[in-house]
């Protein structure tokens, strides 16, 4: 069973928060992602005409929260949110912004408060369902966890199916469960070849399990591609040199010394360390 994440994992796990609430919060900021959320109902639209006054003063409030929390300033994004739960209390989407704030601040318990009173008055919101998820995964009670990401997904209008299945196999990677994360990791990629972390997840577990072909196939492309990291370079060096690829290995070494020369990564190569 995997004890805790390799480096590179927690790195990307570390990552993941930012790039999922950035996603989260790209939506929220559309009409489509009023209240009730249209993301997982049949509802409809929400229009100008659909909202009353409190309802639209709360969403101006929270769009300045929005913004706050991009540029890194959580303390007054929250802030925002109040003043947008004063306007209209029954807001849910001002609470799930709440929760990822509170996860920024390390504060779990508000956190879960704030999701489960979002779900609360919006029960079929994948992306809140899907932020739950993430919280009770990195508070290691993975069953709880395992229930949001499968409400999320069940939803049949979720758009955003790829990013709650590579969150999900990350979790499950970090609960020791190795087949269900490759499921999970290689659904998402199904859907999303792109996305440099589902790709970079499911090359270590193969890699872990020694399946170095298969764990070449899915390095190779980030590391030919724009997304390469040193993370990535090391886990394709020790690919390639398990396939006796030592050609593609050096060309590996060489992009991981010039463009990441101070990475622990780059320290580990030239010690030769290729076990770490």
């Amino acid at each position: 069973m995997i004890q805790a994440p390799s480096i590179p994992q927690q790195r990307i796990m570390q990552a993941l928060l930012g790039v999922v609430a950035a996603i989260l919060l790209a939506a929220c900021a559309t009409k489509e992602a009023g209240v009730p959320s249209t993301a997982g109902n049949a509802a409809g639209i929400v229009t100008d005409s659909d909202e009353g006054n409190a309802r639209k003063r709360a969403r101006l409030r929270l769009e300045l929260a929005i913004g706050y929390f991009e540029q890194g300033q959580p303390t007054v994004a929250l802030d925002e949110i109040k003043q947008a739960l004063v306007a209209d209390p029954s807001f849910p989407d001002a609470y799930n912004l709440r929760g990822l704030v509170y996860m920024r601040l390390d504060d779990a318990g508000l956190a879960e408060d704030s999701f489960r009173r979002a779900i609360a008055l919006n029960p079929r919101d994948p992306n809140t369902l899907h932020n739950y998820g993430w919280l009770l995964c990195q508070q290691n009670r993975f069953g709880d966890a395992q229930q949001q990401f499968s409400a999320a997904l069940a939803i049949s209008t979720y758009g955003d199916r790829a990013k709650t299945l590579m969150t999900q196999g990350v979790c499950q990677l970090r609960a020791g469960q190795r087949a269900e994360a490759e499921r999970s990791l290689t659904q998402a990629y199904e859907l999303d070849a792109g996305n440099p972390v589902i790709g970079y997840n499911l090359a270590s577990l193969l890699a872990q399990r020694e399946e170095w072909s298969r764990a070449q196939f899915y390095i190779r492309r980030i590391n030919n591609g724009p997304s390469a990291s040193a993370e990535t370079l090391w886990l394709g060096i020790k690919v390639e040199r398990k396939l006796n690829n030592r050609e593609a290995a050096t060309q590996l070494a060489g992009q991981l010394q010039r463009r990441f020369p101070q990475s622990r990564e780059a320290v580990a190569y030239e010690r030769g360390s290729f076990n770490d």
